[in-house]
Order: structure tokens, then sequence, then C-alpha cells
């Protein structure tokens, strides 16, 4: 019988992304059976492995290096859709990761991570057939790699990680989405609505699994999650927040009123500041 954690880690591991994909979606199927267990204390040994395996395309590159996304030329709306490639094909390797890596969590908290990582294949998927609608291929330009970098900086630490990847990295998609997916809708493409509405659907459910996570770390050691949450951000040098925020999006998501509250005392700041 296949153990989830280790299978994770080795899907984890493999750089064909297609590979990657087909076998992520058959983990979840087997799970879904019955097929698969879950050893939760278990410690796996990850030394000799690159992780997360991927293509020798893109090549990554610093944020400032990565093309214009300009939306009136065919080749910008494919370098759009290439960046939100790899933003989800991260988002699929992070799910993983966080499965192998943390033991001695609930039984759900892998269900749950397991439920993402194939929700972001499917993502990729669905961005990978678009691109290649527009002539083009995941690979074909360069791309950045804050998503993943967030993703090493909290490698020893489960609160930290899910503080910082789902409820800080992957909720600025929460509030960036909305407007692109306006700005196809602009010029009538209904497809590309179509992808972006479903990728903003299941992006608040991701969210929300990482809030609920957090939470149940800081409850179960007694921390303040808004306290825990600003020391976590500074120890782990995340990204600073910025607006404007889609509160309507990250209320779902799980963030409560005290959050959204200081979200919203930051924007009126910086719109003062502006």
């Amino acid at each position: 019988m296949l153990e989830l954690r280790e299978t994770a880690l080795a899907i984890l591991a493999s750089i064909d992304v297609q590979y990657k994909v087909n076998q992520l979606l058959n983990l979840f199927n087997e799970y879904q059976a019955d097929h698969v267990a879950i050893n939760p204390s278990c410690n796996f040994d990850s030394r000799d492995l690159s992780l997360p395996g991927r293509p020798t395309k893109p090549d990554l590159v610093a944020p400032k290096f990565v093309p214009k996304r300009k939306m009136d030329t065919v080749g910008g709306r494919a370098i759009l859709w290439h960046s939100l490639a790899h933003i989800e094909f991260n988002a699929m390797n992070l799910a993983l990761d966080a499965i192998w890596r943390f033991p001695n969590m609930p039984m759900a908290y892998y269900e749950d991570w397991l439920k993402v990582a194939k929700e972001e294949s499917y993502h990729f998927s669905l961005i990978n057939a678009h691109l290649q609608s527009f002539g083009y291929a995941y690979g074909d330009f360069p791309a950045h790699n804050s998503l993943w970098e967030m993703v090493e900086r909290t490698s020893d630490s489960v609160i930290a990680r899910m503080a910082l990847v789902p409820r800080t990295m992957e909720a600025r998609g929460l509030d960036a989405v909305p407007e692109i997916r306006d700005r196809f809708r602009q010029i009538k493409d209904d497809r590309s609505v179509e992808i972006l509405e479903i990728i903003l659907n299941d992006e608040i459910g991701h969210v929300l699994i990482g809030n609920r996570w957090f939470n149940f770390l800081c409850a179960n050691e007694g921390l303040s999650p808004i306290v825990t949450y600003r020391e976590l951000a500074k120890q782990y040098r995340a990204p600073t927040l910025r607006g404007p925020f889609n509160f309507e999006a990250r209320e779902q998501a799980g963030f409560t009123s005290e959050e959204l509250s200081l979200l919203e005392s930051l924007s009126e700041q910086r719109t003062q500041a502006a």
C-alpha cells in the first residue's frame, strides 16, 4: 500500500511536469479509494533529492527581469498566462511539500493539503492548455521564484509555513486575480474569465486551509494569532502587505474581523501617504 507523505515527496522530486501532474491525480484518486495510508510520525530524508523537481525551463530570474505582461498583444497575454502557470506549478509543489515535510499533524491536515495539491495541478493544466492556444507552453518565458523562496525559508517550522505561504503569499492572489479577470472581461475573453473564476474560487479554499491550520497551531500553543503572525513575518522576512485588498474574499478565506480591520487601516495609511 502507498504511504501518502512518502509518495508526495517522490512526486515533488520529479522533474517531469506532466508526470508530476498525472502522479498527483493518481495519488489523490488512490487515497479517495482507501488505497493509501498516512504515517504522520515518520521523518523522511530528502538530503539526496533536489527539491522541488523542476524542468530545465523556465529560467529563474529576479522579479525585475521577468518580461512585462501587457494585455494589448498576444505575446503580452501569453507572458501573463505563463506567469500564472508558474505560480500554479509552485503552488502544486508547495502543497506536496506541506504534506511530506511536517510530521505529527492531524490526519485532516494531510488530507487538506492533498486536496490543495490536486486542485493546484488542475489549475496548472487549465492554464498551460490555454497558454498553448496562444502558441506557447510552460517554460517559454523566464519566471521568478519568490513563492518557492518563502517555502524554503519556512522549511523548519509548520506554523511559519502556514502563516507566511498560504495566508500571505497565496492570499495576494485573492487580491490580484479579480483585477486580471476584469481586464479579460473588458476584452470579452470568456475562456480566460472562466479559468480565472475557477482559480479564484479554489484559492479562497486554499487560503482558508492555511488559516485553519495556522489558528489550530496557535491555539495548541496558547499563542495570539495577531502577535504570532507579526513576529513570524519579521523573523522570516515576509513581503510587506500592500493593498488594495479583496476584503470579501479574505473574509471567506477565514481572516478574522480583527485581521481585516488591520488590513483596512494599512490601506488607509498608504492612501493618505500617496
